[in-house]
């Protein structure tokens, strides 16, 4: 396409799986396109720092489609951030509990089934530059988001809907420690997500911000329970759905995904301040019109790679500790896992022979 018609395109959207995002935004911003790629940004921690690398020597606008950060919730949480209404959050619960792809497949699978390819399909070009396998229909289409080398699971899915503000505004960066609290349904061959996971991430102190831990929970029956920490006011509550609950030290915010609005719990807190509470602006440009009007310069891009990565980065840090299980300590300087070198192997894994060229354009 940019071979035939690069001088006649402005920006690009890609919307491709997991693992075929990063070529192609790579490519496009070396062209010098606009570029809205949909989330997860990128397959691997390494592929999320040469996509912000890029974005910075390109001088393009990038937007990560996670459609909520230009919702409500965006506005709320930045006004009640700035007015020191949500602030000192200290536990942040996390969960997205509805049936995934994968979920029923079983821990004995131990090899990509193998099936006839259909015609027309370039299959060596949706492998992209992850690693050769054969065509399944367990794969392509709509089922990759289930096995570890092409897709990223629950947390490439859903994550970036659920803490994608929170992340921005409590300015959280990267955790310093990662731990699989609980695995259930784990594949033996690690080939698929677990049937259920819950991951503890802890963030060391910001500033004047104290430490905070987000504790993320997947897979059907693997429910929060609301309460637990004998917040004042608050009836134990099991939690079901998608969505997430912030622990600051005098307020309890409630909220679900997307661009849904936080509430503070319980209710009867929220009415006693609602008079206190700042408004904030309820007619803005959508996600994909924010996008746009970034591009012609009338406005700035809501979630740039600049913003998204970090967030992405985390995500899949948390696969990691899905694929493997126990504790990881992260090095948030040198952006390295310290004292295991199989988790090492996965924050920057060299692609397939053919395609290091998009590994080398932001140098």
């Amino acid at each position: 396409m940019f071979d035939q018609k690069a001088g006649q395109i402005d920006a690009v959207v890609i919307a491709t799986p997991d693992h075929s995002h990063f070529c192609a935004t790579m490519l496009a911003m070396s062209l010098g396109k606009h570029v809205y790629v949909e989330k997860p940004l990128a397959h691997t921690f390494g592929q999320c720092t040469r996509l912000m690398a890029m974005e910075q020597k390109a001088g393009v606008v990038t937007q990560i489609g996670n459609q909520g950060h230009s919702g409500p919730n965006y506005f709320q949480f930045k006004a009640w951030s700035e007015a020191g209404i949500i602030k000192d959050v200290t536990k942040i619960v996390a969960y997205m509990n509805k049936d995934r792809r994968w979920h029923g497949w079983g821990v004995d699978v131990t090899r990509f089934p193998e099936e006839g390819r259909p015609d027309g399909l370039d299959w060596d070009q949706w492998l992209d530059s992850g690693p050769r396998r054969p065509f399944s229909r367990k794969l392509h289409p709509q089922t990759w988001r289930s096995w570890y080398l092409y897709g990223s699971g629950a947390f490439g899915d859903w994550g970036s809907h659920i803490l994608d503000t929170c992340h921005r505004f409590l300015e959280l960066g990267l955790p310093d420690k990662i731990t699989a609290l609980q695995r259930e349904g784990v594949n033996k061959a690690g080939l698929i997500f677990p049937q259920a996971s819950t991951i503890r991430f802890d963030f060391p102190a910001r500033g004047d911000a104290p430490p905070c831990e987000v504790t993320w929970y997947d897979g059907v029956e693997n429910t929060p329970l609301i309460g637990a920490e004998a917040a004042e006011g608050l009836e134990p509550e099991v939690l079901n759905g998608t969505g997430k609950v912030l622990y600051s030290k005098d307020l309890v915010f409630e909220g679900g995904s997307h661009g849904s609005a936080l509430r503070i719990i319980p209710r009867e807190k929220m009415m006693d301040m609602r008079a206190k509470l700042p408004r904030f602006p309820q007619k803005n440009s959508n996600h994909y019109e924010n996008f746009l009007l970034a591009c012609m310069g009338e406005e700035k891009a809501r979630s740039p790679f600049s913003v998204g990565a970090p967030l992405n980065q985390v995500f899949n840090l948390g696969i990691i500790a899905q694929m493997f299980g126990g504790e990881f300590r992260f090095d948030r300087k040198k952006q390295m896992m310290i004292g295991d070198e199989r988790a090492s192997a996965l924050m920057d894994p060299e692609p397939r022979a053919g395609w290091e060229q998009f590994y080398r354009m932001h140098i």
